[in-house]
Order: C-alpha cells, then sequence, then structure tokens
C-alpha cells in the first residue's frame, strides 16, 4: 500500500523541522583510546560493530589500540572497565570476525602468509577476561578466494568455509560447523555444480548449528535457499523468482540483503533493476520458514516509479531525473514479526582518494503477513574524508517494540552532534530528529566512530566521539535520554 500525498507531507514535513535537543543527561565519559582501520575494501567492512551490549547494562569492546595490537575489553553499566586482554596481531594478520554469547566473546583472526590463508578464533571469558589458546577453523590455499565466517544470532555457533573453484568459478564450498566450545560438530559441503556460470552464495547460520545457503542465479533472477540440518543428510530448497521479463523490460537483481532471526525465519529483501537501462525497478521481499512443511511469504513489490523519484526528490530538495547509488543497508524485525528494511545512497564524490557521502535512507515498513504498509524517505547529508570510508557515517538502528530508533552523526542547523529520530514501525511516523547535546566536533579530523555506538536499552546509548575542535581525544560515553 502506498502512503498518500497526505501522510507522505507529514513524514517529510516531520524530517525539515529543526531539529530539537533531547533532555539527556551525559552519566558519564572516559577517555577512549583509537587507531583508524587501515582496510583496502572500504566499502566492506569485516566488523563494522565493534561494541556490544549485555543484558547486564554493560557491555564489550574490540578496542583497536596501536598498528599490532587490539584488545578485547568489557564495561560496567557506568563506564568502568572490568578487564581489559590484549590480542597482538602480526603484520600478516587482520580482524575478520567478533561476536558474543552468554559465556564468551570470540575474535576470528584472517592470516595470510606465503603458503596459506587461515581463520583462527580466540575466545575470551566474560567473567575473568582469559583469552584462550588459538583454534584453526578453516585453511585455504594461497590461490583460493578469501574464506570466510559468520555467527548464529546468539553466538553459540559458528561457520567457516572456503571456496571450491574452478577457473575462477565456484563449484562448492567447504564449510566447518562449531558450536560454543569452538569444537567441530560438522563438516559439510555445499554444492554448486548444477549452477550456471554465475551466480552468488551467502551463508547464514542458526541458534541451532542449522545452516542457510542462499543462492542468486539463472542470470541473477533466481533466489533460492537451502537448508541444512547438522542431523540429516536431507537438503531442503525454497526458490522464488525475482527477476524477469515484465512490461517488455528484463529485470535483474542488483543488491540483496538477509537477515536470519533467532526463530530460523530467514528474511530476503533485493532490489532489482532494469538489464539495458540500468533503472531502479522495484524492491522485493521475501519470508522462508523451514519449520515443518515450510512456509514461504513472497510481499507485493514496491515499484520505483516516476512518482516514487519525485517523493525522493520532494524529501531531499533535489532534481535527480533517476535513482542511483542506492543500497540495502539493513532489515530490523520486531517482536510482533513487523519487517522494516532499509535502504541508504552511498557514494565516492569521484575518483580514488575522494570524499565518501551517504545521503538520504529509504525506509519500507510491512507488517506480520509481509505486506507493504508504508513507505518513506529521511534526508540527511554526511561527508566523510576517504580514509575514513563509512566508519563515521551512515546510521545505526536498534528496535524496541514498534519504535525504532535511527541515529547519525549530522550538522543540523549549525548543530554537530548525534541525532536520534524515532520511526512507529506500524505507521511509518517520523519523528524529528533530536540531538543528544554531545556538541561533537565539526572538522576535517575524525569525530565520530559509528562502529562503537550501541543501546544499552530504550533509554541508554553507548557511542564514542570528540566533543570539540580543541580536543584531539576521543571519549567513551554513555548518554541516558530522559
Amino acid at each position: 500500500m502506498r502512503l498518500t500525498f497526505l501522510s507522505f507531507s507529514i513524514l517529510l514535513g516531520s524530517t525539515l523541522l529543526a531539529p530539537k535537543v533531547v533532555q539527556a543527561q551525559k552519566t558519564k565519559s572516559v577517555s577512549f583510546a583509537y587507531l583508524p582501520e587501515q582496510s583496502y575494501d572500504r566499502y566492506n567492512q569485516r566488523v563494522s560493530q565493534k561494541t556490544l551490549s549485555q543484558s547486564d547494562g554493560g557491555f564489550l569492546i574490540l578496542a583497536h589500540k596501536s598498528v599490532s595490537g587490539y584488545a578485547v575489553e568489557r564495561y560496567d553499566g557506568e563506564l568502568k572497565r572490568v578487564w581489559s586482554t590484549d590480542l597482538p596481531l602480526t603484520a600478516e594478520e587482520s580482524i575478520e570476525g567478533f561476536a558474543q554469547s552468554n559465556q564468551q566473546a570470540t575474535v576470528v583472526i584472517y592470516r595470510k602468509t606465503s603458503a596459506a590463508q587461515q581463520l583462527t578464533a580466540y575466545t575470551f571469558d566474560l567473567k575473568t577476561g582469559q583469552k584462550s589458546a588459538g583454534k584453526k577453523l578453516i585453511e585455504a590455499g594461497l590461490r583460493d578466494r578469501r574464506p570466510g565466517v559468520t555467527f548464529s544470532p546468539d553466538g553459540t555457533h559458528t561457520i567457516a568455509w572456503r571456496y571450491l573453484t574452478r577457473e575462477q568459478q565456484i563449484k562448492a564450498i567447504l564449510a566447518n560447523v562449531y558450536d560454543a566450545q569452538l569444537s567441530q560438530v560438522k563438516e559439510r559441503t555445499y554444492d554448486f555444480h548444477d549452477q550456471g556460470a554465475f551466480f552468488s552464495t551467502t551463508v547464514s547460520l542458526g541458534n541451532d548449528g542449522t545452516q542457510y545457503v542462499t543462492l542468486l542465479s539463472d542470470g541473477m533472477k533466481k533466489l533460492s535457499v537451502r537448508h541444512y540440518l547438522n542431523t540429516s543428510t536431507e537438503v531442503k530448497v525454497m526458490s522464488v523468482a525475482l527477476g524477469g521479463v515484465f512490461g517488455g523490460q528484463e529485470v535483474m537483481v542488483f543488491d540483496t540483503k538477509f537477515s536470519l532471526q533467532p526463530d530460523n525465519t530467514l528474511y530476503a529483501a533485493a532490489i532489482c533493476t532494469e538489464r539495458k537501462t540500468g533503472l531502479y525497478h522495484s524492491l522485493k521481499a521475501v519470508r522462508f520458514d523451514f519449520t515443518d512443511e515450510g512456509d514461504m511469504k513472497f510481499a507485493p513489490e514496491v515499484k520505483f516509479s516516476p512518482d516514487y523519484l519525485a517523493e525522493v526528490n520532494k524529501a531531499t530538495q533535489g532534481t535527480s531525473k533517476r535513482l542511483e547509488d542506492i543500497y540495502l543497508a539493513q532489515l530490523l524485525v520486531n517482536e510482533d514479526k513487523q519487517l522494516v528494511i532499509i535502504a541508504q545512497k552511498q557514494y565516492e564524490e569521484g575518483g580514488e582518494n575522494s570524499p565518501i557521502h551517504s545521503r538520504e535512507l529509504h525506509l519500507f515498513g510491512y507488517n506480520e503477513f509481509l505486506a507493504p504498509r508504508w513507505h518513506t524517505i529521511i534526508n540527511k547529508n554526511q561527508v566523510a574524508p576517504p580514509a575514513e570510508a563509512f566508519s563515521s557515517i551512515g546510521f545505526r538502528a536498534a528496535i524496541f517494540g514498534p519504535d525504532l530508533q535511527l541515529l547519525t552523526e549530522e550538522t543540523i542547523k549549525g548543530k554537530s552532534d548525534l541525532y536520534v529520530r524515532h520511526v512507529d514501525m506500524t505507521t511509518g511516523v517520523v519523528q524529528e530528529p533530536k540531538g543528544l547535546g554531545l556538541k561533537v566536533a565539526n572538522d576535517q579530523n575524525l569525530a565520530y566512530v559509528k562502529d562503537f555506538t550501541t543501546w544499552a536499552d530504550a533509554k541508554t546509548i553507548i557511542g564514542v566521539s570528540r566533543p570539540s575542535k580543541k580536543s584531539a581525544a576521543l571519549m567513551l560515553n554513555k548518554i541516558v535520554v530522559k
């Protein structure tokens, strides 16, 4: 269901009003040591979330202390550091993954030598910070594709994999599944010899160790999900056509995003474009549930029509002739099975080592039956130097019941600050941005590190920022919103 003109105007107007300052109390700030990451792939951060909240109000941080050293640190709810354990890295190593369960944190290290590629995991006891010996998860040849790793939503299972290729084409994936103690519980081969020459694949892992392998194939038009149990050799498959020929135009999948929920329900979103023109065609969403006989729900598509482009131009006060540089960013599902898909406009200004821009957010809301309810565009204008890539711009999001909170670092009406917007997941109504009163520095130096932002609860936000131009030090902040 599309927004009426009146309802869209109300949503748009709420985002254009002058921001209000939240009546917030910065209960505590402590100094924070951080060395920006040096990545050869700025668009694909291996670990984009470096602060993990805990049920007692505390949190874990994966801190980059020096060129050759990281540390895993635990803080309590008052920003008191409970323990800090060093994690030194060599020049051949980098961080590949970071997760936690209710007993331990896990950090996965990628290492490339003259002989092989390896993924090695270390665990850290949440009570004491004691680090385990390294556990090799997977090894790949030097010329193979880079191996991968992911975690279950609750952090109790880990899967690492390597690619088996022939003439650069993926033919299979060899995966190892590990439990909470990093004991191997399954070795599995996902065979793709039945696929054509061009396809893409992702691997997701459930809390019970179940694996979900997604495949985009048939000229990037067909989405399939394969379901693997550790206790059975049976492979269940669900497929749906996302592309094809519509109105005489050949349509293909341009971008996808997946989100596996704790109940093992897998949500998928796809932006589809016209093959010949590259024009954005539509947004499609699918829900896969392999419980019992299985159930797949395909949502009615949301068309990127001329009317939608007009809405974007009105929200951003722009004059664009077509939609461009919009990518899927996040899928969020609340306890009532309401879904919000967030896409974001991001691009380089032009050429290597040029500034990076992050612009408007596109939000699409669905009810528990995966029927589209609303959509809206939230205008923002963020720019970062190329060295920071997207670590300081973009957004962070969290859901609390029907309340979706979006946090950004912006300069609005001359005030540089962290701003929160509340979105009602049922109606799509967006409240005006509210500044947290941190007075974030507004200059060419690092002022905010998005990777360390998290919520302890609906009223408590943890973040890292630099308070003023005169200060060179970053601060770890706890903000309680009244």
